[in-house]
């Protein structure tokens, strides 16, 4: 897997982008399908969200998997 720097995912997932979540491996990860808002990207590389399921947990790039999405 290509790692990609924080700056670069910055300019990809902008805040307010959305995003379909793909596959999480956390026990406490929205299900699969759920849709969310990003808030910002971490130093980590981390996309910061707001799930519209009310969840807050990160997408950890490289682990993690959601698509942007037009609505």
């Amino acid at each position: 897997m290509r790692m990609i720097s924080p700056a670069a995912l910055r300019s990809q997932y902008t805040p307010g982008t959305r995003v379909e979540l793909l596959q999480m491996e956390d026990i406490q990860a929205p299900p699969v399908g759920t849709k969310g808002t990003v808030i910002g990207i971490d130093d980590t590389g981390s996309l910061m969200m707001r799930w519209d399921n009310g969840s807050g947990l990160n997408v950890l790039y490289g682990i993690d998997r959601c698509r942007i999405i037009t609505e």
